[in-house]
Protein backbone atom coordinates (compact mmCIF):
# COMPACT_ATOMS: atom_id res chain seq x y z
CA UNK A 1 0.00 0.00 0.00
CA UNK A 2 1.44 3.31 -1.03
CA UNK A 3 2.23 5.98 1.57
CA UNK A 4 0.17 9.17 1.61
CA UNK A 5 2.17 12.15 0.39
CA UNK A 6 2.15 15.69 1.70
CA UNK A 7 0.79 18.53 -0.37
CA UNK A 8 3.36 20.08 -2.81
CA UNK A 9 5.72 17.11 -2.37
CA UNK A 10 7.42 16.27 -5.64
CA UNK A 11 6.72 12.82 -6.96
CA UNK A 12 9.79 10.60 -6.76
CA UNK A 13 11.63 12.82 -4.39
CA UNK A 14 13.10 11.08 -1.36
CA UNK A 15 13.39 12.94 1.89
CA UNK A 16 16.91 12.35 3.28
CA UNK A 17 17.22 11.40 6.91
CA UNK A 18 18.43 14.20 9.12
CA UNK A 19 21.79 13.63 10.80
CA UNK A 20 22.76 15.40 13.98
CA UNK A 21 25.15 18.31 13.48
CA UNK A 22 28.69 17.44 14.66
CA UNK A 23 30.48 19.77 17.02
CA UNK A 24 33.95 19.85 18.49
CA UNK A 25 35.67 18.87 15.23
CA UNK A 26 39.00 20.28 16.47
CA UNK A 27 39.28 17.54 19.07
CA UNK A 28 37.36 14.80 17.25
CA UNK A 29 39.40 11.62 17.03
CA UNK A 30 41.93 12.85 19.58
CA UNK A 31 40.04 12.64 22.87
CA UNK A 32 40.93 9.03 23.51
CA UNK A 33 44.55 9.64 22.56
CA UNK A 34 44.80 12.69 24.79
CA UNK A 35 43.41 10.73 27.71
CA UNK A 36 45.71 7.75 27.16
CA UNK A 37 48.79 9.94 26.75
CA UNK A 38 47.83 11.82 29.89
CA UNK A 39 47.67 8.59 31.88
CA UNK A 40 51.06 7.57 30.47
CA UNK A 41 52.51 10.94 31.50
CA UNK A 42 51.08 10.50 34.99
CA UNK A 43 52.88 7.17 35.23
CA UNK A 44 56.12 8.86 34.19
CA UNK A 45 55.50 11.61 36.75
CA UNK A 46 55.19 9.08 39.58
CA UNK A 47 58.32 7.26 38.39
CA UNK A 48 60.39 10.45 38.15
CA UNK A 49 59.21 11.47 41.63
CA UNK A 50 60.29 8.03 42.87
CA UNK A 51 63.66 8.58 41.18
CA UNK A 52 64.10 11.84 43.11
CA UNK A 53 63.27 10.15 46.41
CA UNK A 54 65.49 7.13 45.77
CA UNK A 55 68.27 9.45 44.58
CA UNK A 56 67.95 11.42 47.82
CA UNK A 57 68.14 8.25 49.90
CA UNK A 58 71.14 7.10 47.86
CA UNK A 59 72.91 10.35 48.70
CA UNK A 60 71.91 10.33 52.37
CA UNK A 61 73.23 6.77 52.77
CA UNK A 62 76.52 7.68 51.01
CA UNK A 63 75.84 5.05 48.35
CA UNK A 64 76.26 7.07 45.16
CA UNK A 65 79.90 6.14 44.51
CA UNK A 66 79.58 2.41 45.15
CA UNK A 67 79.36 1.62 41.41
CA UNK A 68 82.43 3.04 39.71
CA UNK A 69 81.56 2.35 36.06
CA UNK A 70 78.87 3.53 33.69
CA UNK A 71 77.45 0.51 31.89
CA UNK A 72 73.93 1.40 30.67
CA UNK A 73 73.31 -2.09 29.23
CA UNK A 74 75.52 -4.62 31.02
CA UNK A 75 75.11 -2.77 34.31
CA UNK A 76 71.45 -3.79 34.40
CA UNK A 77 72.56 -7.10 35.92
CA UNK A 78 74.02 -7.03 39.44
CA UNK A 79 77.03 -9.20 40.42
CA UNK A 80 75.95 -12.85 40.19
CA UNK A 81 78.87 -14.61 41.93
CA UNK A 82 81.32 -14.13 44.78
CA UNK A 83 84.05 -13.35 42.27
CA UNK A 84 81.91 -10.66 40.62
CA UNK A 85 81.14 -9.10 44.00
CA UNK A 86 84.83 -9.09 44.90
CA UNK A 87 85.65 -7.40 41.61
CA UNK A 88 83.13 -4.60 42.29
CA UNK A 89 84.42 -4.22 45.84
CA UNK A 90 88.02 -3.96 44.63
CA UNK A 91 87.02 -1.18 42.23
CA UNK A 92 85.34 0.68 45.06
CA UNK A 93 88.35 0.32 47.35
CA UNK A 94 90.46 2.11 44.73
CA UNK A 95 88.50 5.39 44.92
CA UNK A 96 89.05 8.22 47.45
CA UNK A 97 85.79 7.66 49.35
CA UNK A 98 86.94 4.25 50.55
CA UNK A 99 90.53 5.27 51.26
CA UNK A 100 89.62 8.50 53.11
CA UNK A 101 86.34 7.58 54.77
CA UNK A 102 85.43 3.88 54.63
CA UNK A 103 88.67 2.00 55.17
CA UNK A 104 87.94 -1.39 56.68
CA UNK A 105 84.42 -1.63 55.25
CA UNK A 106 83.21 -5.23 55.09
CA UNK A 107 81.72 -6.93 52.04
CA UNK A 108 78.31 -6.98 53.75
CA UNK A 109 78.47 -3.21 54.32
CA UNK A 110 79.55 -2.65 50.73
CA UNK A 111 76.61 -4.67 49.43
CA UNK A 112 74.19 -2.37 51.27
CA UNK A 113 75.42 0.78 49.54
CA UNK A 114 75.84 -1.08 46.24
CA UNK A 115 72.19 -2.14 46.21
CA UNK A 116 71.05 1.45 46.85
CA UNK A 117 72.98 2.78 43.86
CA UNK A 118 72.06 -0.20 41.65
CA UNK A 119 68.39 0.28 42.50
CA UNK A 120 68.62 3.97 41.63
CA UNK A 121 70.17 3.23 38.26
CA UNK A 122 67.74 0.38 37.61
CA UNK A 123 64.79 2.64 38.28
CA UNK A 124 66.25 5.10 35.77
CA UNK A 125 66.40 2.34 33.16
CA UNK A 126 62.77 1.45 33.90
CA UNK A 127 61.69 5.07 33.46
CA UNK A 128 63.42 5.13 30.08
CA UNK A 129 61.72 1.88 29.08
CA UNK A 130 58.26 3.18 30.04
CA UNK A 131 58.85 6.33 28.02
CA UNK A 132 60.14 4.42 24.98
CA UNK A 133 57.31 1.87 24.95
CA UNK A 134 54.67 4.56 25.33
CA UNK A 135 56.14 6.93 22.76
CA UNK A 136 56.70 4.26 20.11
CA UNK A 137 53.28 2.76 20.75
CA UNK A 138 51.45 6.07 20.33
CA UNK A 139 53.60 6.99 17.33
CA UNK A 140 53.03 3.70 15.46
CA UNK A 141 49.28 3.76 16.10
CA UNK A 142 49.13 7.45 15.10
CA UNK A 143 47.46 8.44 18.35
CA UNK A 144 49.68 11.45 19.07
CA UNK A 145 47.73 14.71 18.57
CA UNK A 146 49.15 17.20 16.05
CA UNK A 147 51.96 19.26 17.53
CA UNK A 148 52.72 16.82 20.36
CA UNK A 149 55.27 14.49 18.77
CA UNK A 150 58.16 16.89 19.32
CA UNK A 151 57.13 17.59 22.89
CA UNK A 152 56.95 13.93 23.85
CA UNK A 153 60.22 13.22 22.06
CA UNK A 154 61.80 16.05 24.04
CA UNK A 155 60.92 14.21 27.26
CA UNK A 156 62.92 11.21 26.11
CA UNK A 157 65.86 13.42 25.16
CA UNK A 158 65.80 15.06 28.60
CA UNK A 159 65.78 11.61 30.19
CA UNK A 160 68.82 10.54 28.19
CA UNK A 161 70.60 13.77 29.11
CA UNK A 162 69.78 13.11 32.75
CA UNK A 163 71.50 9.74 32.61
CA UNK A 164 74.63 11.29 31.11
CA UNK A 165 74.67 14.06 33.73
CA UNK A 166 74.25 11.42 36.43
CA UNK A 167 77.45 9.74 35.34
CA UNK A 168 79.20 13.12 35.00
CA UNK A 169 78.23 13.73 38.62
CA UNK A 170 79.47 10.32 39.84
CA UNK A 171 82.74 10.67 37.91
CA UNK A 172 83.61 13.78 39.94
CA UNK A 173 83.98 11.63 43.07
CA UNK A 174 86.10 8.84 41.62
CA UNK A 175 89.44 10.65 41.45
CA UNK A 176 91.43 13.24 43.37
CA UNK A 177 90.80 13.74 47.07
CA UNK A 178 87.01 13.99 47.12
CA UNK A 179 84.92 11.73 49.30
CA UNK A 180 81.68 12.98 47.68
CA UNK A 181 80.55 14.10 44.26
CA UNK A 182 80.97 17.76 43.28
CA UNK A 183 78.08 19.74 44.76
CA UNK A 184 77.48 21.81 41.62
CA UNK A 185 77.21 18.62 39.57
CA UNK A 186 74.74 17.23 42.09
CA UNK A 187 72.73 20.45 41.81
CA UNK A 188 72.72 20.13 38.01
CA UNK A 189 71.54 16.53 38.24
CA UNK A 190 68.75 17.28 40.70
CA UNK A 191 67.80 20.47 38.88
CA UNK A 192 67.27 18.62 35.62
CA UNK A 193 65.13 16.04 37.45
CA UNK A 194 62.86 18.87 38.63
CA UNK A 195 62.78 20.33 35.11
CA UNK A 196 61.62 16.96 33.75
CA UNK A 197 59.04 16.69 36.52
CA UNK A 198 57.76 20.20 35.77
CA UNK A 199 57.53 19.58 32.02
CA UNK A 200 55.57 16.37 32.59
CA UNK A 201 53.21 18.19 34.97
CA UNK A 202 52.64 21.04 32.48
CA UNK A 203 51.94 18.61 29.63
CA UNK A 204 49.54 16.69 31.86
CA UNK A 205 47.63 19.86 32.70
CA UNK A 206 47.41 20.79 29.03
CA UNK A 207 46.15 17.37 27.97
CA UNK A 208 43.49 17.54 30.67
CA UNK A 209 41.66 20.10 28.54
CA UNK A 210 40.70 20.15 24.88
CA UNK A 211 42.59 22.29 22.39
CA UNK A 212 39.46 24.38 21.91
CA UNK A 213 39.17 25.05 25.64
CA UNK A 214 42.86 25.96 25.88
CA UNK A 215 42.55 28.48 23.03
CA UNK A 216 39.47 30.03 24.60
CA UNK A 217 40.92 30.15 28.12
CA UNK A 218 44.17 31.69 26.93
CA UNK A 219 42.23 34.70 25.68
CA UNK A 220 41.22 35.53 29.26
CA UNK A 221 44.68 34.91 30.76
CA UNK A 222 45.42 36.94 33.87
CA UNK A 223 48.58 38.47 32.46
CA UNK A 224 49.97 40.10 35.62
CA UNK A 225 49.33 37.08 37.81
CA UNK A 226 50.74 34.75 35.18
CA UNK A 227 53.91 36.85 34.97
CA UNK A 228 54.30 36.93 38.75
CA UNK A 229 53.74 33.18 39.03
CA UNK A 230 56.40 32.66 36.37
CA UNK A 231 58.82 34.60 38.55
CA UNK A 232 57.74 32.54 41.56
CA UNK A 233 58.42 29.36 39.59
CA UNK A 234 61.94 30.51 38.70
CA UNK A 235 62.64 31.58 42.29
CA UNK A 236 61.41 28.21 43.59
CA UNK A 237 63.72 26.44 41.16
CA UNK A 238 66.68 28.53 42.35
CA UNK A 239 65.91 27.57 45.94
CA UNK A 240 65.80 23.89 44.92
CA UNK A 241 69.26 24.24 43.37
CA UNK A 242 70.58 25.89 46.55
CA UNK A 243 69.09 23.04 48.55
CA UNK A 244 70.98 20.60 46.34
CA UNK A 245 74.23 22.45 47.08
CA UNK A 246 73.47 22.14 50.80
CA UNK A 247 72.81 18.43 50.42
CA UNK A 248 75.90 17.90 48.27
CA UNK A 249 78.29 18.93 51.05
CA UNK A 250 76.08 17.95 54.03
CA UNK A 251 75.93 21.62 55.00
CA UNK A 252 72.64 21.08 56.84
CA UNK A 253 74.46 19.12 59.56
CA UNK A 254 77.05 21.75 60.47
CA UNK A 255 74.99 24.68 61.78
CA UNK A 256 72.06 23.41 63.80
CA UNK A 257 70.91 26.61 65.53
CA UNK A 258 68.15 28.83 64.17
CA UNK A 259 67.55 31.65 63.36
CA UNK A 260 71.24 32.39 64.01
CA UNK A 261 74.24 30.46 62.70
CA UNK A 262 76.81 29.55 65.37
CA UNK A 263 75.38 32.38 67.45
CA UNK A 264 75.63 35.06 64.75
CA UNK A 265 73.72 36.31 61.75
CA UNK A 266 76.52 35.23 59.42
CA UNK A 267 78.53 32.00 59.61
CA UNK A 268 81.93 32.50 61.30
CA UNK A 269 84.15 31.76 58.28
CA UNK A 270 82.15 32.46 55.12
CA UNK A 271 85.14 33.01 52.79
CA UNK A 272 87.91 30.80 54.13
CA UNK A 273 88.34 28.70 50.95
CA UNK A 274 90.59 29.87 48.11
CA UNK A 275 89.80 30.92 45.45
CA UNK A 276 86.81 32.95 46.64
CA UNK A 277 84.21 31.50 44.27
CA UNK A 278 84.58 28.01 45.76
CA UNK A 279 82.98 29.21 49.00
CA UNK A 280 79.64 29.55 47.21
CA UNK A 281 79.74 25.83 46.37
CA UNK A 282 81.93 24.16 49.00
CA UNK A 283 81.83 26.25 52.20
CA UNK A 284 79.11 24.69 54.37
CA UNK A 285 78.42 27.93 56.26
CA UNK A 286 78.17 30.09 53.14
CA UNK A 287 76.03 27.58 51.25
CA UNK A 288 73.61 27.08 54.15
CA UNK A 289 73.40 30.85 54.67
CA UNK A 290 72.47 31.35 51.00
CA UNK A 291 69.80 28.65 51.27
CA UNK A 292 68.33 30.22 54.40
CA UNK A 293 68.23 33.77 53.01
CA UNK A 294 66.78 32.59 49.70
CA UNK A 295 64.09 30.76 51.68
CA UNK A 296 63.09 33.94 53.51
CA UNK A 297 63.00 35.95 50.27
CA UNK A 298 61.03 33.23 48.50
CA UNK A 299 58.48 33.20 51.31
CA UNK A 300 58.13 36.99 51.13
CA UNK A 301 57.68 36.93 47.35
CA UNK A 302 55.21 34.06 47.70
CA UNK A 303 53.07 36.22 49.99
CA UNK A 304 53.18 39.08 47.47
CA UNK A 305 52.02 36.76 44.67
CA UNK A 306 49.31 35.32 46.92
CA UNK A 307 47.99 38.80 47.73
CA UNK A 308 47.79 39.50 43.99
CA UNK A 309 46.03 36.17 43.40
CA UNK A 310 43.38 37.05 45.98
CA UNK A 311 42.12 39.69 43.53
CA UNK A 312 41.56 37.08 40.83
CA UNK A 313 37.90 36.81 39.76
CA UNK A 314 38.36 33.06 39.32
CA UNK A 315 37.67 31.00 42.45
CA UNK A 316 39.72 28.02 41.29
CA UNK A 317 42.74 30.20 40.57
CA UNK A 318 42.53 31.69 44.06
CA UNK A 319 42.35 28.21 45.55
CA UNK A 320 45.47 27.10 43.66
CA UNK A 321 47.50 29.98 45.02
CA UNK A 322 46.15 29.33 48.52
CA UNK A 323 47.57 25.81 48.21
CA UNK A 324 50.95 27.23 47.13
CA UNK A 325 51.17 29.57 50.13
CA UNK A 326 50.14 26.81 52.54
CA UNK A 327 52.80 24.46 51.16
CA UNK A 328 55.44 27.20 51.33
CA UNK A 329 54.76 27.58 55.06
CA UNK A 330 54.94 23.81 55.56
CA UNK A 331 58.17 23.58 53.58
CA UNK A 332 59.80 26.39 55.54
CA UNK A 333 58.90 24.70 58.82
CA UNK A 334 60.31 21.42 57.49
CA UNK A 335 63.52 23.21 56.53
CA UNK A 336 63.92 24.69 60.03
CA UNK A 337 63.24 21.32 61.65
CA UNK A 338 65.75 19.66 59.31
CA UNK A 339 68.45 22.14 60.39
CA UNK A 340 67.68 21.96 64.11
CA UNK A 341 67.86 18.16 64.16
CA UNK A 342 71.00 18.00 62.01
CA UNK A 343 69.36 16.69 58.82
CA UNK A 344 68.54 13.11 59.84
CA UNK A 345 67.61 10.85 56.95
CA UNK A 346 63.88 10.67 57.76
CA UNK A 347 63.33 14.43 58.08
CA UNK A 348 65.66 15.32 55.20
CA UNK A 349 63.79 13.07 52.75
CA UNK A 350 60.43 14.53 53.84
CA UNK A 351 61.87 18.00 53.23
CA UNK A 352 62.88 16.88 49.73
CA UNK A 353 59.39 15.51 49.10
CA UNK A 354 58.04 18.86 50.24
CA UNK A 355 60.12 20.54 47.55
CA UNK A 356 58.57 18.25 44.94
CA UNK A 357 55.05 19.04 46.10
CA UNK A 358 55.70 22.79 46.26
CA UNK A 359 57.25 22.74 42.78
CA UNK A 360 54.20 21.04 41.27
CA UNK A 361 51.75 23.29 43.11
CA UNK A 362 53.54 26.41 41.82
CA UNK A 363 53.39 25.09 38.25
CA UNK A 364 49.73 24.16 38.72
CA UNK A 365 48.91 27.66 39.99
CA UNK A 366 50.79 29.22 37.08
CA UNK A 367 48.79 27.07 34.66
CA UNK A 368 45.57 28.19 36.34
CA UNK A 369 46.54 31.84 35.87
CA UNK A 370 47.47 31.22 32.25
CA UNK A 371 44.42 29.15 31.37
CA UNK A 372 41.65 30.11 33.83
CA UNK A 373 38.55 27.96 33.57
CA UNK A 374 35.36 29.72 32.63
CA UNK A 375 32.95 30.03 35.53
CA UNK A 376 29.37 30.99 36.15
CA UNK A 377 28.03 32.91 39.12
CA UNK A 378 27.96 29.62 40.99
CA UNK A 379 31.64 28.87 40.38
CA UNK A 380 33.96 27.29 37.77
CA UNK A 381 32.24 25.60 34.84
Amino acid sequence: MSKSRKLFEEVGAETPARTPRETGLIDKGRRGARGAIRIWLMMLFVLVMAMIVVGGLTRLTDSGLSITEWAPVSGALPPMSDAAWQSEFDKYRAIPEYRLQNVGMSMAEFKVIYWWEWGHRQLGRFVGLVWALGFVGFLVTRKIPPGWTGRLLMLGALGGLQGAIGWWMVASGLTGDRIDVASYRLATHLGLAFVILGVIAWFTFQLGRSEGDLMQQRRVREGKLFSMSTGLMHFTFLQILLGALVAGIDAGRNYTDWPLMAGGIFPPTPFEIEPLWRNFFENSGTVQFMHRVAGYLLMAFGVVVWLRARRSPNAETRFRFNAVLAMMVVQMVLGIVTVIYGAPLEIAIVHQLGAVLLWVLVIRARFGAGYPKSQSLRGPA
